[in-house]
């Protein structure tokens, strides 16, 4: 009879773990599953845009308040996109980034390259009609993830320390 009750009572433990267990799930974000969705046309173009600088020389030449067209990829470090908006970080698509065959579990951090991203790295930040920060996660918005080569065309941003962001009315997803 003891038997009987001590495997009745496994059972149901077994058995409400692993109900507990197929209940949870696991958030379908870009983030947790790296996929990449559908791109919102009002911010990503068909087309490449024409005279793009790479970050590195952008970084350069570069003034407050210029248009400008930057190429670059998404990284620069483990988490290279904001939360809460659509901004991410790109590096000029000359610095390598570190290879997953050298079990590197984040090849967008570039961390055998430091030294060359810090002159090869801008801020890119998605601004609606008005000018107003995207709320959305620019992995949604653009359809991007690390490591993806993006053309944005925007209005150039300095501040005090000479960092480069773009305010990007415009994407082009390379790759």
């Amino acid at each position: 009879m003891l038997k009987q009750i001590f495997a009745s009572c496994s059972c149901v433990i077994v058995g409400t773990l692993l109900a507990g267990c197929a209940a949870e799930t696991t958030p379908t974000t870009p983030a947790a599953s790296n996929e990449v969705t559908t791109p919102d046309a009002a911010y990503v173009v068909a087309s490449e845009p024409n005279g793009a600088l790479p970050v590195g020389d952008a970084r350069q030449s570069t003034k407050d308040d210029d248009e400008v067209v930057l190429v670059g990829r998404i990284g620069g470090s483990a988490k290279p996109f904001v939360e809460g908006v659509a901004a991410f970080t790109i590096v000029d698509s000359k610095v390598p980034h570190c290879s997953a065959e050298e079990g590197c579990p984040t090849p967008w951090d570039y961390c055998c390259e430091q030294n060359q991203v810090k002159d090869n790295i801008a801020m890119v930040k998605i601004v609606d009609a008005d000018g107003k920060p995207v709320t959305k996660d620019a992995r949604e918005l653009l359809g991007v993830k690390e490591l993806s080569t993006v053309v944005v065309r925007g209005k150039a941003q300095r501040d005090d320390e000479g960092n480069l962001a773009v305010l990007a009315s415009q994407v082009y997803v390379k790759e």
